[in-house]
């Protein structure tokens, strides 16, 4: 009643799913104001497939309760995901055993589910109550709200405040019902006539709320709707409802509240558990009837209430030992085999004090919810089995368990709130220092800044002496967050660090990865680069061998700048893959922007800007999935590469404020890197020089320091400051000459050759071309042709300049180098060539970003799974974008896009 508009956009959601499209929506309102019938409105209005769940406030702790009461139906199709996405998705619903989903990984299986049972027939998805969606549940249907594109599925929510989770997403505001429809619902809820200023007052003061104007009426005696003095001046909605619920459940008999609270207490509605704790309680099935008689509830297959504040008032009106009462019954007739997390959680709500049995359960129920990825859960029973924990020490113990797990799921507050928890506890050393370790990892989460390196320090020493191999692993981190703060560390620098590291016992048994690489990066960064090649070698070494199960990703991040280090490009080209391999395959796409970002920096110097722009494009789409904060080195680092000054300078100006706010120092390197690059490509040296003069003063960073010595050379030699150019090249040399390879020793010549005169730089030159020719440094490569060419035109040697130009000029147009282009055009036109400028197949003009992204990732033989899994999107919405790119380019199948595309590999 009095919802026309509301309904119209409903329609054109179905009209939308009907035809083919995806549709999200978030109807929101306060509670009563009819979002339910709307939701029973849409189930109406569609003729095809009707799928639901809803939230539950009692439940919200279990994980993935809304997430398998929307998908069990669909269960069936199950085998037509792909494997990893299979298992995750099983593994998060309790179906099998494995190590742990990532939620993001879990909800690309569902869109794909989704996907494939709309294939058959359009899917309507309708979530009730999503504010009380478990966590886990509600952040895997947000992401899925996100990513929906062509599958012909419709996901809506209804909530009364929407959680974080679901922000962005379209939403239609319920607000009461005006004037005439307000009058005309009270009047179907009146038996009787009703004094006109008494009809006004009750529709005035429910703001037109549909529930109010319903139940308000019940709670009025004969003479308050008569229009005596009676009348509550305002209607405090909702407490005024559910005060009004309290009041008729107060009027039934005995046993019928007492059945009401059983219902109220197991938020499942299985109403064959419910009977069977009835029975415990002697109440049989003739309670039933008054409560149904009211219209307070159903008791059929599954018990269900008129609304969330009748389930709310029965429960919130019992006296505390009754519903503790009513648990306990639920927990004996709660299967311990199939459902033992839910049995652990109705013993403790009706336990009355600390009780180690069940505490201990609980734990247990934790380490189960952890297993299917469920990390909320895993907090929410630890942080109840501290409270329920008799012992001081266990307690403390498990508030610090609690607290580590909530920072794996995000909420820092409530880590915090645990840690003071366990804090007024007699803690053990190593508890001190686990606590430590866990704000350090708040510190560190929540910014790559100053913060993180000293905590993680501090809890490193604390845990050396009982816990050597956690001791060993929290130095790594330290080590790395040191390295991120780089010059604008606070409390503990990454030399601080490393000599603490140092001096701290080995972890027990035969060395590893882990062993190997603290080990080089505390003889680099307290002796030197030279000093530390040894222990390079043997890490580079043993980063060929077959990788370990339990490979770790900070490993292979620090790996793979050891690999730059070295110059070592081979090695570069596989421990970044390997980096991004690893990340995916464990579903661990939280922390796939860290891994594609490492990639990316391989693929510039590699000169695959194409492969770059694939990775930039699945950094965004990885950003807006999982909300990922890290300083966009990869955008910026593309930008400056392809000479794009629109683009670049705005964005470096500001990273340079990002990072220096949070304290993240390496931040800074990379961006006056990049800056130089820019400027070193347009020509414009003396800005270069004042980039990367500032890049190089502090080289314990990650690596882009090294990068910069390079880029320091040629602007300084090219405007003049021939004194600072020789000191880079000294500088830059005796790192390179350690090194020893190709790279390296090429990178050397070129520079050498620019501060030098004579057939001795013509040597060098040479030298640089022939060594650079064989690694994959493209890129070096190119400019090393395009400062030959511009050294052999000023020597008046126009013939061979021209001969070295073009070779520039074209390799720089291939990989889209355009600001180097440029510059290798001018010297061409200088030299007297009349080339013309080429014109590349520029695809990205008649296609959208996301239809390029498609179809640079089909080019590359991806299918349309492995498409969507690195764009999170489902496997139909790709091949509805691979038919646009088709009619767009004028093509017919895929092995038609490399004639038509730019080249250049996706990653």
């Amino acid at each position: 009643m009095g919802r026309r508009d509301e309904c119209a956009i409903l329609d054109r959601l179905v009209d939308a799913v009907r035809s083919g499209e995806s549709r999200a929506l978030v109807i929101r309102g306060e509670p009563g104001v009819g979002k339910t019938a709307l939701l029973e409105y849409l189930a109406n209005r569609a003729d095809f497939r009707v799928a639901r769940t809803a939230g539950v406030q009692a439940e919200m702790e279990l994980a993935y309760a809304g997430l398998h009461q929307l998908c069990s139906p669909m269960l069936n199709r199950l085998d037509d995901l792909p494997g990893p996405q299979r298992s995750a998705l099983c593994t998060a619903l309790g179906m099998a055993e494995g190590p742990p989903p990532d939620r993001f990984l879990v909800g690309l299986a569902v869109l794909n589910l989704l996907a494939v049972v709309a294939a058959d027939r359009p899917l309507l998805c309708l979530v009730d109550d999503q504010q009380w969606l478990d966590s886990a549940s509600g952040q895997v249907l947000a992401f899925v709200a996100r990513r929906l594109g062509a599958e012909a599925v419709g996901l809506v929510f209804a909530a009364r405040a929407p959680s974080d989770a679901v922000a962005g997403i379209p939403a239609l505001v319920l607000r009461g019902l005006r004037g005439p429809d307000a009058h005309a619902l009270l009047n179907s809820a009146l038996s009787a006539p009703l004094d006109p200023r008494v009809h006004d007052q009750i529709v005035s003061e429910t703001r037109g709320n549909p529930l109010a104007l319903l139940e308000v009426p019940r709670g009025l005696s004969a003479d308050e709707l008569a229009g005596g003095f009676g009348l509550p001046g305002a209607v405090r909605f909702s407490a005024e409802i559910e005060e009004i619920y309290r009041s008729r459940i107060a009027s039934l008999p005995d046993q019928t509240q007492r059945l009401l609270l059983l219902a109220a207490a197991e938020p499942t509605g299985d109403s064959g558990l419910m009977w069977r704790a009835a029975r415990q309680l002697g109440i049989g099935p003739e309670a039933a009837a008054p409560a149904i008689e009211a219209e307070l509830s159903t008791f059929a297959t599954r018990v269900k209430f008129r609304h969330p504040l009748v389930r709310s008032a029965a429960y919130g009106s019992a006296s505390l030992q009754d519903r503790q009462q009513v648990h306990r019954v639920l927990a004996a007739a709660t299967d311990a085999e199939l459902d033992p997390d839910r049995r652990a959680w109705h013993r403790a709500n009706a336990a009355s004090g600390p009780d180690e049995n069940i505490a201990a359960e609980l734990e247990r129920s934790a380490d189960r919810a952890q297993a299917r990825g469920g990390i909320a859960a895993a907090a929410a029973f630890l942080e109840r089995a501290a409270t329920l924990s008799a012992d001081a020490s266990q307690r403390g113990e498990r508030a610090l368990a609690a607290a580590s797990v909530k920072v794996q799921a995000g909420a820092f507050d409530g880590a915090l709130d645990l840690l003071a928890m366990a804090e007024t506890e007699h803690l053990t050393d190593l508890q001190h220092a686990k606590g430590d370790l866990v704000r350090a990892q708040i510190a560190f989460a929540t910014s790559h800044g100053s913060d993180a390196a000293p905590l993680l320090l501090k809890a490193a020493k604390q845990l050396q002496s009982t816990e050597p191999t956690l001791a060993r692993d929290t130095y790594i981190s330290a080590m790395l967050a040191a390295m991120f703060a780089g010059r604008l560390a606070v409390g503990a620098n990454v030399v601080d660090v490393a000599r603490a590291a140092q001096a701290a016992p080995s972890a027990p048994g035969p060395r590893q990865l882990p062993d190997l690489l603290l080990h080089w990066l505390t003889i680099h960064y307290t002796d030197g680069y030279l000093a530390g090649r040894p222990a390079q070698r043997e890490l580079l070494t043993a980063l060929d061998a077959e990788p370990s199960p339990d490979e770790q990703l900070i490993w292979l991040l620090l790996a793979s700048g050891a690999t730059n280090y070295a110059w070592d490009d081979d090695r570069f080209e596989v421990v970044t893959s390997r980096h991004v391999e690893l990340t995916r395959n464990r579903g661990a796409l939280s922390d796939i922007p860290l891994a594609l970002s490492s990639r990316a920096t391989a693929l510039m110097f590699f000169g695959d800007l194409a492969g770059v722009e694939a990775v930039v494009d699945e950094l965004r789409a990885a950003h807006d999935a999982t909300g990922s904060s890290l300083a966009p080195y990869a955008p910026l680092g593309l930008a400056a590469m392809r000479g794009d000054h629109e683009t670049a300078i705005p964005l470096i100006e500001a990273t340079v404020a990002e990072v220096t706010a949070r304290g993240e120092g390496n931040g800074l390197t990379f961006a006056w890197w990049a800056e130089a690059i820019l400027h070193n490509g347009s020509g414009d040296y003396r800005r270069a020089f004042h980039a990367a003069d500032r890049a190089v003063r502090f080289p314990p960073e990650l690596i882009s320091a090294n990068w910069s010595l390079v880029e320091l050379v040629e602007a300084a030699a090219r405007s003049g400051a021939t004194d600072r150019a020789a000191a880079a090249v000294a500088e830059l040399s005796e790192l390179t000459t350690a090194s020893g390879t190709d790279w390296a020793l090429g990178l050397e010549a070129r520079s050498r050759a620019l501060v030098s005169d004579g057939a001795g730089a013509e040597e060098l030159y040479r030298e640089s071309i022939e060594r650079l020719t064989r690694t994959r440094a493209r890129t070096e490569l190119a400019r090393a042709h395009l400062l030959y060419g511009e050294w052999l035109r000023r020597e008046r040697r126009r013939t061979a300049a021209r001969t070295e130009l073009r070779t520039s000029h074209r390799m720089f147009e291939g990989m889209g180098m355009n600001g180097f282009a440029q510059r290798a055009r001018r010297e061409l036109t200088a030299s007297g060539d009349s080339t013309q400028e080429s014109v590349r197949t520029a695809e990205d003009r008649r296609l959208t970003a996301q239809e390029a992204q498609v179809a640079r990732l089909a080019r590359d033989g991806l299918s349309n799974s492995e498409i969507g899994a690195r764009l999170f999107i489902s496997a139909r919405t790709v091949q509805y974008h691979l038919s646009k790119v088709f009619t767009r380019l004028g093509i017919t199948s895929r092995s038609q896009l490399d004639q038509v595309l730019l080249t250049g590999s996706a990653t």
